[in-house]
């Protein structure tokens, strides 16, 4: 049996831990910041392709943490900019990679009648191998930058504290190289240099099964959908969008449904075909969420940790929203 007095300390730490959490506001940002970003290039010459980045800086130029992201199919490093512009007020480097092939020239000059069809064939395998390949070499150019002197990045980036995200197409990027066994091959594209991800609308792979694909994730994912999210390339529907959580073991998971958003939540509009309102507290759950739970596993912020593991989530989401997590 505990002492009156361990249980007293026992009871004073918890009541500060409590308070700690309270006082942690993932949303609170300094209102002279001004979104600022730097428009580069990084070659990868193994595979001479050219893999355009736009980093949204912090206004400190300390070393700090390192959060990338993925645009989803016919998208481009301009898309989901309340996303970069957050994080970067909140003092991360925020990285958007565009993947050429399936980024926006899929659709641009193309005829609005073609657009779907062209659209649907650069979802392809093809494009997925350069996908997954573009984060290292993104990566591996990023340490060449923050060690060049010369260059407008140097020393400004943490590369041992590095998060993945991504949207779609850019999710089933960011679920590959953070920790997915892919069904099709006994290769993995992980790359260990990625601590924890955010996966916007997350989906199972069609073929080999979700425990098999995602049994073995050994970092911290956070998992985001909307009960509508549903794209109309790519057939991945609820079941799917809901299947990653649950095969999930070994490492902490988060998983948030908005109530009535669309596949179009996480970009900064809506898109064609959109039937549902956009609700404007959307973004703020978003943002909240995603930046508490960079805090907690890219920084080891204890607060954040609080806020995100306990009544956080609930006084920024609606009544209808779905929150769980597991810390193990």
């Amino acid at each position: 049996m505990k002492s009156a007095s361990a249980v007293v300390l026992w009871l004073a730490v918890s009541l500060a831990f409590s308070a700690n959490a309270a006082d942690y506001d993932p949303l609170a940002v300094d209102k002279a910041f001004e979104p600022s970003h730097l428009d580069l290039t990084v070659h990868d010459a193994a595979r001479n392709r050219d893999i355009p980045v736009r980093v949204y800086l912090p206004t400190n130029t300390t070393s700090e943490p390192v959060v990338l992201f993925s645009h989803g199919l016919g998208g481009s490093r301009e898309g989901s900019a309340f996303l970069g512009e957050h994080w970067a007020a909140r003092g991360y480097v925020a990285v958007f990679l565009q993947h050429p092939g399936s980024d926006d020239s899929v659709w641009k000059d193309v005829p609005k009648a073609d657009r779907l069809r062209a659209m649907k064939k650069a979802a392809s395998l093809n494009n997925f191998l350069l996908r997954v390949r573009d984060v290292p070499a993104v990566l591996n150019q990023l340490e060449l930058w923050n060690k060049d002197k010369s260059n407008p990045l140097a020393g400004r980036m943490d590369l041992t504290k590095v998060g993945m995200s991504g949207h779609s197409f850019g999710a089933v990027t960011t679920e590959a190289v953070s920790g997915e066994s892919l069904p099709m091959s006994s290769r993995t594209f992980t790359d260990s240099r990625i601590k924890a991800a955010v996966i916007f609308s997350p989906s199972v792979p069609k073929r080999g099964g979700a425990t098999k694909a995602f049994g073995n994730v050994q970092i911290p994912w956070m998992l985001m959908t909307g009960t509508k999210d549903i794209a109309p390339i790519g057939d991945a529907d609820m079941v799917s969008r809901l299947g990653v959580y649950p095969a999930l073991h070994g490492a902490p998971k988060y998983e948030v449904v908005l109530n009535k958003a669309e596949h179009s939540v996480f970009t900064d509009r809506a898109l064609p075909g959109d039937h549902e309102p956009r609700n404007p507290n959307h973004h703020r759950v978003i943002l909240a969420l995603s930046t508490a739970f960079w805090d907690a596993y890219l920084r080891g912020d204890s607060e954040a940790l609080a806020w995100l593991n306990g009544s956080g989530p609930r006084s920024v989401m609606g009544s209808a929203d779905k929150w769980q997590f597991s810390a193990k």
